[in-house]
């Protein structure tokens, strides 16, 4: 997503209100871009107000912006979900929940949305003395073109229920997930949950090949920790730990955004986009 300067700073910007975190003081214009690596097609949008986007394609060229954080106040849920076709013409609007960690779509066009603590125990009036409770409750959605909810992950379920979902990884129509507290690794194939446990803490980004799976990221002097591995019966066998760095071998900075999608890791920093495979991972 792509915005002048002005506009990029009202679509980012902080605030210390616990009111006031979810929309631009003005509507702002900008673009989305799809890059397959080179530039493929942009999407202009004339006025948008939700902040703190999280932005994924959708079929038939139309895409999808997702605000992180989503008030109910007054007795009503702000949308914070917005559908534009290819032309910029607003579609649909929806309701998708506070505390949104992570979106990924997939090529049909489900919505998966993880949550972070305070979009699964509540912040900004949900789960508040009569208000509902929070949408994001069980850690992890699958919304559908409507954008309504047509899977929840389970709280009573084997793994243990998600306090935080740490890291979210689409693949084809699989969704994986790593969260705490006891931070297992899960599989949502069809609606059945499979799972294994890891001794892995903190990571911020999964990376799935297969029956092998990257880890990346952990907690102080493990923010940039690899670890690889294969799911074997109950848990994930790990191989040795490496470490993240920049094509130079300079660390890698604290506010670059890195994520999993698939068999990749992708690393935005500034508008450097910088991509490894799985097995670039497992080798490093």
């Amino acid at each position: 997503m792509w915005a002048s300067q002005e506009n990029s700073d009202a679509l980012t910007a902080q605030t210390v209100a616990l009111d006031g975190a979810s929309r631009t003081a003005a509507p702002a214009a900008l673009q989305v871009a799809t890059y397959r690596p080179h530039l493929t097609r942009a999407v202009s949008i004339a006025r948008h107000s939700q902040a703190h986007n999280h932005v994924q394609p959708l079929p038939d060229g139309a895409v999808l912006l997702v605000g992180a954080r989503c008030r109910w106040r007054d007795g009503a849920a702000e949308s914070n979900a917005a559908v534009y076709d290819a032309d910029g013409k607003l579609l649909r609007k929806g309701v998708l929940g506070d505390g949104i960690a992570d979106v990924q779509t997939t090529l049909s066009g489900d919505i998966w949305v993880s949550y972070y603590d305070e979009g699964v125990f509540g912040s900004l009036g949900w789960g508040e003395k009569g208000s509902p409770a929070p949408i994001g409750s069980s850690g992890l959605i699958r919304f559908g073109a409507d954008l309504a909810p047509a899977w929840r992950y389970p709280y009573d379920g084997e793994f243990g229920a998600i306090s935080d979902c740490y890291a979210l990884n689409v693949s084809g129509n699989e969704a994986w997930a790593y969260y705490y507290t006891d931070f297992p690794l899960v599989r949502v194939r069809a609606g059945a949950v499979a799972g294994w446990s890891t001794q892995v803490r903190g990571a911020h980004a999964l990376v799935v090949a297969g029956d092998r799976v990257a880890l990346v990221g952990g907690y102080a002097e493990h923010r940039h920790r690899v670890v690889t591995g294969s799911i074997k019966g109950e848990g994930l066998s790990v191989d040795r730990p490496t470490r993240l760095v920049m094509p130079d071998g300079r660390p890698v900075p604290r506010m670059a955004a890195v994520l999993g999608r698939g068999s990749e890791l992708h690393v935005v920093v500034g508008t450097t986009w910088l991509k490894a495979g799985f097995e670039d991972l497992a080798s490093a």
